[in-house]
């Protein structure tokens, strides 16, 4: 058989699913702390046969023809805005704020905090904020300001006092993050983090990592490079027919 129709096969395959990836980034634009995937390839027949290119006969031929392997987060820096709200926080470089969910801890870049009638800080769902002990941290009433470490003082007219850090946490290993809805991650169970090195903006958040026009240019080529491997793949079965019914004739 043509190794063509392999190559129109597995340039559509990896060209459909990039296409899915392409569309969710790019819905997502506007989404504070999104995180954008990029795709990566392998090669169909290895992973197929579960074994090395000498296991199939036709594994040499279509391992030249790259199909999706799958996506990766991309941990680059999205652009800060200032908001001017003392809870709101940005973090510029490497860490996570960790808050604290129903599902368990969770990770984020999404600094858009607020604080609740108890005094906690926590996320617009009413979900709490945590410090390096992923503890909650209970904002009295008063004038707040967070440096740059973290660190979270109260101005009161009695005076200003610290009264908790928020948490920045990264991992060793980020392969190990994974996304849990469009701006949250989450780690498998026993996955401890490390300190962040972020440094904590306040009064700005982080948006998307994800450039509007690149994500719209991106998934324009990539459905066009789509529908041409489809256009291949029925040129292949079209002219595989006619030969077939040619040579059947003659038998």
């Amino acid at each position: 058989m043509d190794s063509g129709l392999y190559a129109a096969y597995t340039g559509l395959l990896s060209r459909t699913q990039a296409l899915d990836t392409a569309a969710n980034n790019l819905a997502n634009t506007a989404t504070g702390g999104f995180r954008a995937e990029k795709d990566y390839f392998r090669g169909v027949m290895v992973d197929n046969l579960g074994g090395t290119e000498g296991d199939s006969q036709v594994g040499g031929t279509v391992n030249s023809y790259g199909v999706l392997g799958g996506s990766a987060l991309d941990f680059s820096q999205g652009a800060t805005t200032a908001t001017g709200n003392p809870l709101d926080l940005a973090l510029e470089g490497d860490g996570f704020f960790a808050i604290q969910t129903q599902r368990g801890v969770r990770y984020t870049r999404e600094g858009s905090f607020t604080r609740s009638a108890t005094g906690t800080l926590q996320t617009p769902a009413g979900e709490p904020v945590l410090d390096a002990l992923q503890q909650p941290i209970i904002i009295p009433t008063g004038d707040v300001n967070v440096s740059a470490n973290g660190t979270v003082s109260v101005a009161t007219p009695a005076g200003s006092n610290i009264v908790g850090t928020v948490g920045v946490f990264s991992f060793a290993d980020k392969r190990a993050l994974q996304a849990d809805g469009t701006n949250r991650f989450s780690v498998p169970a026993g996955t401890l983090p490390i300190a962040g090195t972020a440094m904590v903006r306040q009064g700005a958040i982080e948006g998307s990592n994800q450039d509007a026009v690149q994500g719209t240019m991106q998934m324009v080529l990539t459905q066009r490079q789509a529908e041409l491997m489809q256009k291949a793949l029925t040129v292949f079965y079209t002219e595989f027919d006619k030969t077939a019914a040619e040579e059947l004739g003659k038998v």
